[in-house]
């Protein structure tokens, strides 16, 4: 029976800092912080750090009562309990849940942040109702959290979902992976800045834009200056809804979901994004599935959702009573 003192804990990994905080069931957090991830230093190290003010963290709630640990954490796979290959990580192949329950001997699962993502959407977000759905996560990349039938699909391997990876273009444009065309380099932070200096090459028009270098400008000027009008932000915003909008078609056609719910920095612009990707991706449906598909902003948004998903995953588990 749970208890008005229960509480877990939600961990998440990124590549320059590391959030976490204690979540109750309802997913209020009380209390929570960040230390510095040091991506390049070993996980021991990092490890130490991070129990120590998870502990200094927990001095504030003497009632508390730890019932397991979620973290989210990139590469992470729910199957091993291990890191894999992280691509803003210098710790190659660590077994994270075995390390992590030296000092907690608690429940622990792990998962990629985009799955956390969908597990807090369903549990405090605006999936609560739903059982198929999908999350995309827009960021530095470009991450995806699968839900059918109330599940998270991990795949034969932990793997399953990764949108970011499929490819737009055999020919296109170089990513950070070394391969050609892949969906998160077009449809990200990064990507959208791609696509301005592409337009700003192949078009003739006037925009504040061109007074940026690549390294000067971010989303948020990019979003803000296609509300001032300008036609190169604009162009970029539909460029961006089309590759998007046929992609997710071909999506829809794999898992038929009620709903795509978009978090992250580029969801700032609101109906610049969602509407070129509304309408291109009804042009490219298959009839059946047509009128049928909502398109919404996370219910996270403005909470810290990376923790909110990462503790969401952790009371999953323990209401399934499931490998823990």
């Amino acid at each position: 029976m749970s208890q008005a003192n229960d509480y877990v804990l939600g961990i998440d990994i990124g590549g320059t800092f590391s959030k976490f905080g204690f979540v109750d069931r309802q997913g209020h957090c009380p209390h929570e912080m960040s230390i510095p991830t040091h991506a390049d230093e070993p996980f021991s190290h990092f490890l130490v750090r991070l129990v120590q003010a998870v502990e200094d963290l927990r001095a504030k709630m003497p009632a508390l009562n730890l019932r397991g640990i979620g973290i989210g954490a990139p590469n992470a796979n729910y199957y091993t309990g291990r890191i894999e290959k992280p691509a803003n990580l210098s710790w190659g192949d660590t077994d994270v849940v075995a390390l992590v329950k030296k000092h907690y001997d608690l429940p622990i699962v792990i998962t990629n942040d985009a799955n956390a993502a969908a597990i807090g959407e369903m549990k405090f977000g605006v999936a609560q109702q739903m059982k198929d759905f999908l999350v995309i996560t827009l960021g530095t990349g470009l991450g995806s959290g699968f839900v059918a039938n109330g599940e998270v699909i991990y795949g034969a391997d932990g793997f399953a979902g990764e949108l970011g990876h499929i490819i737009v273009d055999p020919n296109g444009r170089m990513h950070g992976n070394g391969r050609r065309g892949a969906l998160e380099a077009y449809v990200s932070a990064t990507g959208l800045k791609r696509t301005v200096f592409h337009l700003l090459a192949e078009l003739p028009d006037d925009s504040e834009l061109r007074d940026y270098s690549f390294n000067q400008l971010d989303g948020a000027m990019i979003t803000e200056a296609a509300h001032r009008g300008d036609p190169i932000a604009l162009a970029t915003f539909e460029y961006t809804g089309r590759i998007l909008g046929l992609k997710l078609a071909d999506t829809v056609a794999h898992t038929s979901p009620e709903a795509i719910i978009f978090f992250g920095g580029p969801t700032k612009a609101g109906d610049l994004l969602l509407e070129p990707i509304k309408r291109h991706l009804e042009e490219y449906l298959f009839p059946i599935y047509r009128n049928k598909v909502k398109l919404l902003i996370s219910g996270l948004e403005g909470r810290n959702a990376a923790v909110l998903g990462a503790s969401a995953l952790i009371w999953n588990e323990l209401d399934k009573g499931e490998r823990i």
